[in-house]
């Protein structure tokens, strides 16, 4: 069977927007935590743009999250059941699924995540709700892994598979929402004053250290990943897995490129003298560095729903 026939196009979209907007918004709150309070405390014009428009994206993330949610509810239970999804919702098919399969029960325990997450987002102006939103978020993005290949892992490698998914889609979440919000950041700080270019220095290099932990945690947690499901290289050359997985490494060193460019050659080029050109190159490679994450996510859409290497080539 080609790769092209064996993918099941409609869940893997439904599967990639789900990732996509529940990273966004564990990541947007991320960065707001620990990189624009710290490096706004004190100013309080771009401070409240900043908050309002993370706000914003966290609230659009987590709608879309919620709907792709109920899509792949759908979409799965179509797949279990072999109905098509208008049988699927009318013949109580749904409601065998989510009592009675693990998809379903995480499913279910996500959605009340969804729901104390919107509730803390409401009144998220105070400090508690505020941290518990964070926290919330964090767990709607760690809970994915029970829904994949790692929640079928069985026995101790099955505890570790859960740990390193969840501290990679941890990892991918606080760089990909740090992307977007560091983007609304230098934008939002906008005039060139001595204390404007302080703000985007500073933000800009607590960022750089947050993406640092997060491109080290996702290369480590990648290679766990990869050794349980493809196991060989063998595996890797001779599978469509494999050669899937090889296209969002691919991607993903492309983003690290970029990332490095960021750090390595534009992040000093702000410090005073600032380079005119250094924020404008720094916002167009880091809108580069979120197309590129979104493609990842897609990519990662495509693997859930193929056959892991390791089950196929010992």
């Amino acid at each position: 069977m080609s790769l092209v026939a064996e993918i099941d196009g409609p869940m893997v979209v439904a599967r990639a927007i789900h990732f996509a907007a529940t990273a966004l918004v564990a990541g947007v709150l991320t960065f707001r935590a620990v990189v624009a309070d710290p490096a706004l405390r004190g100013e309080e014009k771009p401070g409240l743009v900043v908050d309002n428009e993370i706000r914003m994206v966290a609230w659009i993330g987590l709608a879309t999250s919620v709907i792709s949610g109920a899509a792949w509810l759908l979409l799965q239970t179509s797949s279990i059941s072999g109905q098509t999804c208008g049988e699927a919702m009318v013949s109580g098919a749904v409601l065998t699924v989510l009592e009675e399969t693990q998809f379903g029960l995480v499913s279910e325990i996500r959605l009340a995540i969804a729901i104390l997450l919107a509730i803390c987002l409401i009144f998220d102006r105070r400090t508690l709700p505020r941290w518990l939103a964070l926290g919330a978020a964090l767990c709607l993005v760690a809970a994915i892994a029970w829904t994949g290949h790692a929640g079928s892992t069985p026995y101790k490698l099955g505890y570790l598979h859960l740990t390193t998914d969840a501290l990679h889609l941890y990892a991918a979440a606080a760089w990909t929402g740090g992307l977007v919000s560091l983007v609304l950041l230098l934008k939002a700080v906008n005039t060139r004053g001595p204390a404007e270019l302080s703000m985007e220095l500073d933000a800009v290099k607590r960022f750089s250290a947050l993406g640092m932990v997060s491109v080290a945690t996702l290369i480590v947690t990648g290679i766990v990943n990869a050794w349980i499901l493809v196991g060989s290289v063998r595996g890797l050359i001779l599978t469509d897995y494999g050669w899937v997985l090889m296209a969002k490494v691919a991607v993903f060193a492309v983003m690290v490129a970029f990332a490095a460019a960021n750090r390595f050659w534009l992040t000093p080029r702000l410090a005073p003298p600032a380079s005119p050109k250094a924020l404008h190159n720094l916002i167009r490679n880091t809108k580069a560095e979120t197309a590129l994450a979104f493609i990842v996510f897609a990519i990662v859409g495509v693997l859930g729903t193929l056959h892991p290497a390791a089950h196929l080539v010992k």
